[in-house]
């Protein structure tokens, strides 16, 4: 794929060459928001679907247990989603390196930035993007597991102080 490129030494970027930037910075955030939405709704509806049957037979360990792993599986969906986007970098070989565009990948996602900017001159923006759709992502795992507390809560109550809440 012949992208556009740009030399650490060029100091006007075309309109076109933005664009291209913008085109794929968008692609991959909604691709992003696309497969997390997906995915942690399944797990959500699927949680809720078997807790409930699980609530109404009294079988509170099987709540707790189907509680901690919709977590694992909430965590390997944000492992996915910065595989994708490292996937992104790789495939538009902005970072050449496999291991390089993941933590990369992984720092811009979580915002904590502990990898410094590696992106080509003129790709700097895909930075923000992937940091986006991190915090889009981890704000909707957030309140979907605030969601998923008040049946575990409710069967921690019911098993442990044998009262509803």
């Amino acid at each position: 794929m012949a992208l556009p490129t740009l030399s650490d030494t060029t100091t006007t970027i075309s309109l076109t060459f933005v664009l291209v930037d913008i085109f794929f910075g968008v692609t991959g955030l909604i691709l992003i928001l696309i497969f997390h939405g997906s995915g942690l709704n399944h797990m959500a509806m699927r949680f809720e679907r078997l807790t409930k049957a699980n609530l109404d037979r009294n079988q509170y360990d099987w709540i707790f247990f189907h509680f901690y792993v919709a977590f694992i599986i909430i965590a390997l969906i944000h492992i996915c989603e910065i595989f994708i986007w490292a996937a992104i970098l790789f495939w538009l070989n902005l970072i050449p390196n496999g291991v390089n565009a993941i933590l990369f990948a992984g720092s811009c996602y979580t915002t904590v930035g502990f990898i410094s900017d590696i992106l080509p001159y003129g790709w700097k923006t895909m930075a923000f993007f992937i940091a986006f759709s991190g915090l889009f992502s981890i704000a909707w795992t957030t309140s979907t597991m605030i969601g998923m507390t008040g049946l575990y809560r409710q069967a921690w109550n019911l098993k442990y102080l044998g009262r509803q809440k």
